[in-house]
């Protein structure tokens, strides 16, 4: 690559401005019109790009929707009465209470497809829950559900796989099909880790709910467990488009939290929407700042000249897969993951697609990988999040991650090396690929 062409010093003009702290969507945006203002070619591009990708993509609009979604049954009663049930079922068994941090991690993933929105709300719960009168040690606490977190976006509804669609045209129903059997197994290699780490370490065993309580419990909780129903099932019986679901299930939150539970008013409607809104905003420029520098990798023929390098690689399926779970998990290290999935995932679908590798396994694949970045150090977001919420030192936190972050490697190994995984539930419900 030539040092002193406009691309090179583009993309030195973003990594310049990110690092000096400009949001990396702005740092995209200023790089691109660097680069179109080098090459002579007109800089108006960069804002017909960002209003045609924007205004022409119907599919974006359900980030929006999902994000309000989730926030409406974070202030809601919804995630108290879904805790209340996981306890009653799992809560026996000693390490109870990290058995329901998980068990409630599915649940949630069913309803918000954000792993921010997962920790940021029921993980501040079960983080008190855990430590009250010292059962479990903070740090212990912060990673299991830091790691939980990473569930929520890859069992359905998952807001990164609606940005995969968007940059590859797979299917977004397929896709949240495919995602149920990894993020369940990435669910079970969790409570292997906590059977593990409970004997060894002693963890309690909670008080058994008495079974003549278990039906009151499921039915308090049976408007919350059915939204993934609702949601899921509007898609896949073809009444709704995942976009229209997306509203459905916003709707249908807020219809649970103030009808049925009462425990929403309009003061606390009011400030999940400024803070979906403020989510809302977050994202879009970031998916903006990607679709203007989209175009100038388009531009530059980037996908072609990596495509051909690849061949010249003379790689197999799986080692292609096996080189973009490296590539995926060390740039996880240091990059946002949505980042990753608008800039550098586009980059690779070509090469993926004429080796013959399925879209929708290469997606889910793809997401699992960007979410592990979200708990992968130094970078991972989540680690952030977590340590703010419990206080408690990062290397700590890192320590008690480690062991999770292992066994959800091995998952993704599965996942890579066996599509079935993936492509069972699409397949029995039609997908042809």
């Amino acid at each position: 690559m030539n040092l002193a062409s406009p691309f090179s010093i583009s993309i030195v003009g973003i990594t310049a401005l990110a690092f000096l702290g400009l949001p990396i969507g702005h740092a995209m945006i200023a790089g691109s019109i660097l680069y179109l203002l080098l090459a002579g070619l007109d800089m108006g591009t960069a804002a017909e790009q960002f209003l045609n990708g924007m205004y022409t993509n119907y599919i974006i609009l359900a980030v929006p929707l999902f994000i309000l979604a989730a926030e409406l049954m974070n202030i809601g009663s919804m995630t108290d009465r879904l805790m209340a049930f996981c306890n009653a079922f799992v809560g026996r068994f000693r390490g109870g209470l990290a058995h329901v941090n998980i068990l409630q991690s599915i649940i949630f993933a069913g309803m918000s497809g954000s792993a921010i929105a997962d920790a940021a709300g029921t993980g501040k719960m079960m983080q008190q829950m855990m430590t009250k009168d010292g059962k479990y040690p903070p740090s212990y606490a912060a990673a299991l559900t830091a790691v939980t977190a990473v569930i929520g976006p890859i069992i359905p509804p998952s807001i990164p796989m609606v940005l995969y669609a968007l940059v590859s045209d797979a299917s977004i129903g397929y896709l949240f099909l495919g995602g149920v059997i990894p993020g369940l197994l990435m669910a079970l290699s969790q409570m292997v880790i906590v059977a593990i780490d409970a004997r060894r370490r002693n963890f309690p065993v909670e008080p058994p709910t008495p079974l003549r309580k278990l039906p009151r419990v499921t039915l308090q909780a049976f408007p919350s467990l059915m939204m993934p129903v609702v949601l899921l099932g509007g898609i896949y019986s073809g009444v709704t488009t995942p976009t229209e679901a997306a509203a459905v299930a916003a709707a249908y939150a807020l219809f649970i939290s103030v009808v049925l539970y009462r425990s929403v008013g309009f003061s606390d409607f009011y400030r999940s929407v400024l803070a979906s809104a403020r989510t809302t905003a977050s994202i879009g420029m970031l998916i903006a700042g990607a679709l203007v520098f989209n175009y100038v990798v388009t531009v530059e023929n980037i996908p072609h000249s990596l495509s051909v390098l690849f061949t010249s690689w003379d790689l197999s399926p799986t080692g292609f897969l096996i080189l973009v779970n490296v590539l995926l998990l060390v740039l996880g290290c240091v990059l946002e993951g949505t980042t990753i999935l608008l800039v550098v995932v586009p980059v690779l679908i070509p090469t993926a697609q004429s080796l013959g590798i399925d879209m929708v396994h290469f997606g889910v694949m793809v997401v699992v990988n960007i979410m592990l970045g979200l708990v992968t150090p130094p970078y991972g977001l989540l680690l952030f999040i977590m340590t703010r919420i419990a206080e408690v030192p990062l290397r700590d936190l890192v320590r008690d991650v480690l062991p999770f972050l292992w066994a959800m490697i091995g998952s993704l190994a599965l996942i890579t090396f066996f599509p079935a995984l993936v492509l069972w539930l699409p397949r029995l419900l039609g997908y042809q690929g």
